[in-house]
């Protein structure tokens, strides 16, 4: 079941971004990592995909920070940014909406919805 859109997944966790993005690659997914915020910001220019995996909890540059940078851009208003993190308490939820994020799951994320997303 391949699929022509692009995901980027941003996590400061090396394993858990690697992992995830293994298994989203063994559907048939093209995706690209990024081991940072600054790094994701840099990634999401260069590679424009369609969706965007992102933690929250990353230093220098938070998942807010990503995704408040993300949808003043123009060219990110149509991609779809999905918190995948291990907050999931509704203040976090509640700046996660705020900050521009389409959704926000909380790690360990069910594969199934991994993938209803992606395509």
């Amino acid at each position: 079941m391949a699929s022509a859109k692009k995901i980027l997944i941003v996590d400061d966790n090396v394993d858990a971004a690697d992992l995830t993005a293994e298994m989203l690659r063994l559907y048939g997914l093209e995706v690209d990592v990024a081991y940072g915020g600054l790094e994701g910001l840099a990634a999401a220019k260069a590679t424009a995909p369609s969706v965007i995996f992102l933690d929250i909890g990353m230093p220098i540059m938070d998942g807010y920070q990503v995704a408040t940078a993300l949808r003043s851009d123009e060219a990110f208003r149509g991609v779809k940014i999905v918190a995948l993190t291990a907050w999931g308490d509704a203040t976090s939820r509640e700046r996660s909406k705020a900050a521009g994020f389409d959704m926000h799951l909380t790690k360990p994320a069910n594969l199934t919805n991994l993938l209803d997303i992606a395509q």
